[in-house]
C-alpha cells in the first residue's frame, strides 16, 4: 500500500525522529545552499546530508546508466553500511532518514522505541528484506502517516504521483555514500571522513543541480546535532 509522502520539513522531519526513538539532541535542519559560507553555519558534528530532487525523465536516465556502470566496474562498499530498498511508494521520506540516522549508530545513541526494533530486526537482513519489513513496521507507519500530515503544504492522498524524491549521502568507514532506495545498489562517492564529509556531500549534491541547471526544485537538510 502507497504512503501519503513526507514533507521536506525539518520540524516535521526532527518531530518523526524523536517520536520514533532518536535522541533530543539530534535533529533535521534547512541547509541553505551548498557554498561554502551558507555550510560554514551548519552546527557539527553533521552526520547526514538529505537531498530531494525532482524525478525527471533526465534524472532516471542519469541513474540507470549510473547504476549499469558501477555494477559493471564494480565498487568497494564497507560491509558496514546499512541499505535498504524502498519497496512502499512514497516512503522515500522515511527511508532516507532511517539511511541517515542507521549509518551513525556509533555516533547516535538510540532510544528504545520503533527505530531501534527495527534495527535490530533488520540489521542481519539483505536490502530487500528490509524494505519489505518497513512495511510491516506498524509504529513507524503510524508516526509516518501522522506526521506526514503536519507539513505547512497540504499532503496529497495515498498514492498520489510525487514527482520528487529524497536521497541521503552519509560517511561510512572513510567513504562518501549515497544511499537511493529506488536502486539497487549504494553509490560509493570516493574517500570522506568525519570532518570533511559536510563538504564532500555538498559536492555530490551541487553535481545532481548541475545535470539539470535549468531545475530549481532541489531542497536539502541536514541531520546534525541541535543543542
Amino acid at each position: 500500500m502507497s504512503w501519503v509522502p513526507l514533507e521536506s520539513n525539518p520540524e516535521v522531519m526532527t518531530k518523526f525522529l524523536h517520536e520514533v526513538g532518536i535522541p533530543k539532541k539530534w535533529g533535521i535542519i534547512d541547509v541553505y545552499g551548498v557554498d561554502p559560507d551558507l555550510l560554514a553555519v551548519i552546527p557539527r558534528p553533521t552526520l547526514a546530508l538529505i537531498l530531494l530532487y525532482p524525478v525527471t525523465s533526465k534524472s532516471d536516465e542519469f541513474k540507470n546508466e549510473r547504476e549499469s556502470k558501477v555494477k559493471e566496474a564494480g565498487q568497494d562498499v564497507s560491509e558496514n553500511v546499512y541499505y535498504m530498498k524502498q519497496c512502499v511508494p512514497n516512503a522515500c521520506g522515511t527511508v532516507a532518514l532511517i539511511h541517515s540516522v542507521a549509518n551513525n549508530t556509533d555516533r547516535i545513541e538510540l532510544n528504545d522505541g520503533y527505530f531501534k526494533s527495527f534495527l535490530d530486526s533488520t540489521k542481519d537482513l539483505s536490502p530487500l528484506e528490509r524494505g519489505q519489513l518497513l512495511d510491516e513496521s506498524q509504529g513507524i507507519i503510524d508516526t509516518h502517516t501522522e506526521l506526514a500530515q503536519e507539513g505547512q503544504t497540504e499532503a496529497p492522498g495515498e498514492g498520489a504521483k510525487v514527482n520528487h524524491h529524497f536521497v541521503a549521502f552519509v560517511e561510512k568507514d572513510g567513504s562518501l555514500y549515497e544511499l537511493d532506495g529506488r536502486q539497487s545498489i549504494p553509490i560509493n562517492h570516493g574517500p570522506s571522513s568525519p570532518e570533511t564529509f559536510l563538504e564532500d556531500a555538498a559536492r555530490a549534491c551541487r553535481e545532481y543541480m548541475a545535470r539539470d541547471p535549468e531545475e530549481v526544485r532541489f531542497t536539502i537538510v541536514a541531520l546534525a546535532a541541535n543543542e
